[in-house]
């Protein structure tokens, strides 16, 4: 059968006569076919493979990071009370595109430095695929850089070794002397000038999968895998162990402390789920930005192992801007997800008038998401969880035909046409659906589309559609100027 989709992205999520059909009707619109198949390439990826930076600090992580993601975002000078909410980035590396973890953040004397390093390096080896270890050729190789290769070689991943802050010809002796570590050849790079960066990361990429480890969903008939994500003491743990039904977590811990991930397989409502717990993380006073910091690594970790996240919020106090970033963490993750507000049960009558005022205007961005009120003590509408998981899967996993897709398309045009800028009027040609987990639609435009009209074609697709639980990501293709093809 010839309209099968494609497992080798090729055409993304369509399949052999659609994308003909598809490719017919970009070429009567005056698109170029390369650039019509780089766009629906670039949309239809599945998950990208997960790079992790790791390394002990002040050796040059954030600097390598930037490098490789072609801008300055990861946070270079770290400073006590400096959040850093982001530690994931995407990267491209010639034609081929991966994500980043970094590790470079907020590093605590309070733990002493090693059971530091130790635990930004757990958390990020955990997510990633394969990893980039980072060691000062200056100072050569530490008792800390000795640890790290311990915990490299538990973890079983593929490692490329970063000599960093080689800056010239006289460098490379010292980067040689790192042979010693037993990691394969030492790469000597000057992450601060781009020295050698190139032939590193061309490392990197024979050391990443084509595409992640884990094939998402019924592919491989495993079962479908939830983090548990939240805020420090929102209620995790004690949610897994009431849908456990037994204390399979500890549920007071001290931050920083580290210790293996907990993946649980429970059955819920007759089905077998794989619940990633990330309740390892609690706050101390004095160690607060710093536990926040590993607190996102861990959640950044979860949620790049998992298909749902189910973000818990403690319904009993004002939503924070904590539990904002962390949604946004798994919105960009492009996760499914599913909202339960915990401690339901306490509430009184004008908290609950209150919350429902907070979640209009402070989570207005994520109305799409199922919600449920739950009570990890005592387990109420537990029951209700596993409907909202499974809408939300479903919404993840939805994709609309071409044709159909582009029947609303022209209607939208029709009925709510793109306001008129600078005397000129963008119009919607066509569309196509090129991915699914999550869905992603490519748009190709006469001209530039306001982010407000783009979110007003995502609000309608969600009307028509459904979409529930799941993010909808939209990148619009503009036609160059020149002449159409007749």
């Amino acid at each position: 059968m010839n309209d099968q989709i494609h497992s080798g992205d090729e055409h993304g999520a369509l399949g052999d006569a659609e994308y003909a059909e598809f490719m017919e009707l970009a070429a009567m619109e005056g698109f170029d076919a390369e650039e019509v198949e780089g766009a629906i390439g670039e949309a239809g990826h599945g998950p990208l493979p997960v790079l992790a930076v790791v390394g002990r600090p002040n050796v040059g992580k954030s600097t390598l990071v930037n490098r490789i993601i072609g801008r300055r975002e990861a946070v270079v000078e770290d400073k006590p009370g400096v959040t850093r909410d982001r530690v994931t980035y995407e990267a491209e590396w010639a034609g081929r595109r991966f994500k980043v973890v970094d590790t470079g953040g907020w590093e605590q004397d309070v733990l002493g430095i090693d059971a530091s390093v130790a635990a930004q390096a757990e958390y990020a080896i955990e997510a990633a695929d394969a990893v980039v270890f980072v060691v000062d050729s200056t100072v050569g190789a530490t008792d800390t850089d000795e640890a790290v290769v311990k915990l490299l070689r538990r973890a079983g991943k593929p490692v490329v070794l970063c000599a960093n802050k080689v800056d010239g010809q006289s460098g490379e002796a010292d980067a040689t002397a790192l042979w010693s570590l037993g990691l394969g050849m030492p790469h000597p790079v000057s992450s601060l000038h781009g020295r050698g960066t190139g032939d590193m990361l061309d490392a990197v990429l024979e050391a990443l999968p084509e595409a992640p480890a884990q094939t998402f969903g019924q592919a491989i008939g495993g079962p479908r895998r939830i983090a548990l994500i939240g805020r420090p003491n929102v209620g995790k743990s004690s949610l897994l162990n009431k849908v456990a039904n037994e204390d399979r977590v500890v549920v007071n811990e001290m931050a920083g402390t580290t210790r293996d991930p907990v993946d649980e397989l429970i059955e819920l409502g007759g089905i077998t789920w794989k619940f990633i717990d990330t309740a390892g993380i609690r706050r101390r006073v004095h160690l607060q930005e710093g536990a926040d910091y590993y607190a996102s690594l861990r959640t950044a970790a979860a949620v790049e192992k998992a298909e749902v996240a189910v973000v818990l919020i403690d319904a009993s106090e004002s939503i924070s801007v904590q539990d904002q970033r962390i949604i946004t963490m798994a919105v960009e993750a492009g996760r499914a997800m599913v909202i339960a507000y915990n401690k339901w049960d306490t509430l009184d009558e004008e908290r609950r008038y209150y919350l429902e005022r907070e979640i209009e205007t402070e989570l207005a961005q994520v109305a799409w998401a199922p919600r449920v009120n739950v009570s990890a003590q005592t387990g109420r509408h537990m029951e209700k969880l596993v409907p909202a998981i499974e809408t939300a899967l479903e919404g993840w996993e939805t994709r609309i035909p071409t044709g159909r897709l582009n029947a609303f398309l022209g209607e939208i045009v029709a009925s709510h046409p793109h306001p008129v800028r600078g005397g000129k009027q963008p119009r919607i040609l066509f569309g196509t659906q090129a991915g699914t987990k999550p869905p992603r639609f490519v748009l190709f435009a006469s001209g530039f589309l306001e982010a407000g009209y783009r979110r007003f074609v995502e609000r309608r697709l969600r009307e028509e559609f459904g979409f529930e639980g799941t993010p909808i990501h939209i990148s619009v293709r503009v036609r160059e100027k020149r002449g159409r093809n007749k």
